[in-house]
């Protein structure tokens, strides 16, 4: 793939149906790559199904078709793909970047202090399991000092995945690969070169960029919007009952997630696709606030 190509992605989980932040995510992520003369994939990320929602996958298709979106080739499922996690994991352990890990959560919220996203791992398993106990979960080598992440619209921002985050899960215990593994082999083999997804995942972005240092990969871009929450100012999700957005209505949502991204439609643009037409042309980064956005709000 050329490097001149842009290539970016929308990847939701169906965990639950699309709302109004997963909509504001979609159609930024979107507009980034049309605006760019740029491709737009659409990934399925279904690797935890204790979690998700049966007919949920299907019901995101169609929501999005509704509301004009259009990407380029197929719909890539994360549930097809476990061989390249799997290889990759093989390259990492023959490298020595991860290690098998006996503990149960139990025994390391006992031992392990807080840090930015759940408890730091503090290391208990990376000399080799103790007392010849088998491997429950395998972890990356995380290494001291600051990670930099130089994201478009939030700025510099650094974490020293060491003391902040620890040797953090690839493959957990229950046999699902994590997300911070699939999600890098997924957008490497791809060929993503620029990411746009919510600022809830920026959190997570100096972990995904030392699994691709790992493997020895050259990593994308970033550009994370800003979150939308609700009046009591939580993130809109499944877990506070957010809504699903309804096709019924699609043009005045689209209306709506433009607005939250700084980008108000003029009167005229009454269907969906004078709405697209618009905001293609219109896009630009520079007028998207850096969050967070309450639904609220509009």
């Amino acid at each position: 793939m050329s490097k001149s190509l842009y290539r970016g992605r929308f990847a939701p989980s169906p965990t639950g149906l699309l709302h109004a932040g997963s909509l504001c995510t979609a159609v930024g992520s979107y507009l980034e790559a049309r605006s760019r003369g740029g491709e737009w994939l659409l990934r399925m990320e279904d690797l935890d199904p204790p979690r998700e929602v049966a007919g949920a996958a299907d019901d995101i298709l169609r929501t999005l078709e509704a509301f004009g979106f259009e990407w380029d080739g197929k719909v890539v499922y994360q549930s097809r793909r476990h061989h390249l996690y799997r290889a990759a994991l093989q390259q990492l352990i023959a490298s020595g970047h991860a290690y098998v890990c006996c503990c149960t959560r139990k025994e390391i919220a006992a031992r392990a202090q807080r840090g930015l996203d759940g408890y730091v791992y503090p290391g208990t398993c990376r000399r080799g399991c103790p007392d010849g106990r088998e491997g429950r979960a395998w972890r990356l080598r995380t290494r001291d000092g600051d990670r930099v992440v130089m994201d478009r619209l939030q700025g510099e921002s650094r974490q020293n995945l060491a003391r902040d985050i620890g040797d953090f899960v690839l493959l957990r215990a229950d046999g699902f690969w994590a997300y911070q593994l699939a999600v890098v082999v997924d957008d490497a083999d791809q060929g993503i070169n620029d990411i746009v997804r919510g600022a809830d995942l920026l959190v997570s972005t100096p972990r995904q960029l030392q699994v691709y240092d790992s493997l020895g990969l050259a990593p994308p871009d970033y550009c994370h919007l800003p979150m939308l929450t609700n009046a009591a100012g939580e993130k809109l999700s499944k877990q506070t009952l957010a809504p699903a957005i309804c096709v019924d209505d699609a043009a005045r949502q689209l209306r709506a997630a433009l607005t939250l991204l700084g980008h108000p439609p003029p009167p005229e643009c009454g269907s969906l696709g004078e709405l697209w037409r618009w905001a293609i042309a219109s896009w630009s980064l520079s007028r998207v606030p850096r969050g967070p956005l309450v639904l609220s709000d509009i």
